[in-house]
């Protein structure tokens, strides 16, 4: 394929793809404050994943999706907050147009701690209206899962974010930049017994005190230090992508539709049933 990003391809190439297949992956990102790394990182992490995932079981991508829920880092000049409830409703909005035009599998993903708040209801939500089963996965707990792959988790979770520049073919937008190493404490570090009752961000509101709590990033003083870093946090990628063994992952979708259209005839009740029916 010339490329699997929807919004390069033509209306005609997307056509054909939809002739034999319905897979597209949905990363979802921020616009947010980030230490010594450009304010789009976190979306940029998601879309490399998602292009190669996409590789991988033969999917598209929905790119340009940076404006979400960013949380804590409010405080930031550079951070673009958008409510919890109109991301929900917008992404809503996205996963039926991509419905009707033919995508039944449907994959979201994010490497935003508090992104789960957002695409998780939606995710719901969907399936309660359409009967459809569409995916969340949380990349932040893919990275968690393959520790092994990481020398030291967080300059490798660095590495991971200029590699995904790397693959976006933008590692031009990482600037160089040195004095963002700090090693203080996040100022909100009093309150993280409030922080660790719920999971991520969702357990309670509030804001950080000081643009260096998100967060402390490394010096990249020079083009070699900064293609060093890309070219191993790419290879993490590619590697994680691997293990994730996206092939079966969107066959198992597949069959969980199946499974659910069984139930629904069993259960006229449930509320897929139900909307499908009345």
């Amino acid at each position: 394929m010339r490329t699997r990003i929807l919004g390069k391809m033509l209306n005609s190439e997307v056509q054909e793809y939809l002739s034999r297949n319905d897979i597209i992956l949905v990363p979802v990102g921020t616009t947010e404050m980030h230490g010594g790394f450009p304010l789009d990182c976190e979306t940029v992490i998601s879309e490399a994943y998602c292009l190669k995932m996409a590789e991988s079981c033969d999917g598209l991508v929905l790119t340009g999706l940076p404006y979400f829920y960013a949380g804590a880092t409010g405080s930031g000049r550079g951070t673009v907050q958008v409510s919890v409830r109109q991301g929900i409703d917008y992404l809503g909005a996205l996963a039926r147009s991509l419905l009707r035009q033919g995508f039944k599998r449907q994959i979201y993903l994010s490497f935003h701690g508090p992104a789960h708040m957002t695409i998780c209801p939606m995710i719901r939500d969907f399936y309660d209206e359409t009967g459809v089963p569409i995916l969340y996965m949380d990349c932040m707990m893919q990275v968690g899962k393959n520790k092994d792959l990481l020398k030291n988790f967080m300059a490798d979770f660095h590495n991971i974010t200029v590699g995904a520049y790397k693959i976006m073919n933008r590692l031009e937008d990482v600037p160089f930049v040195t004095g963002y190493d700090h090693k203080e404490p996040q100022s909100c570090a009093q309150f993280n017994d409030l922080f660790s009752l719920g999971y991520q961000s969702a357990a309670v509101g509030y804001c950080f005190g000081e643009n260096g709590d998100h967060m402390a990033t490394p010096d990249i003083p020079d083009e070699k230090t900064r293609q060093e870093m890309a070219d191993i946090g790419a290879e993490l990628i590619e590697k994680m992508v691997q293990r994730m063994d996206m092939p079966h992952v969107v066959e198992q979708l597949r069959k969980l539709e199946e499974y659910g259209l069984e139930n629904e005839k069993k259960y006229p009740w449930m509320m897929s049933a139900w909307n499908r029916n009345h």
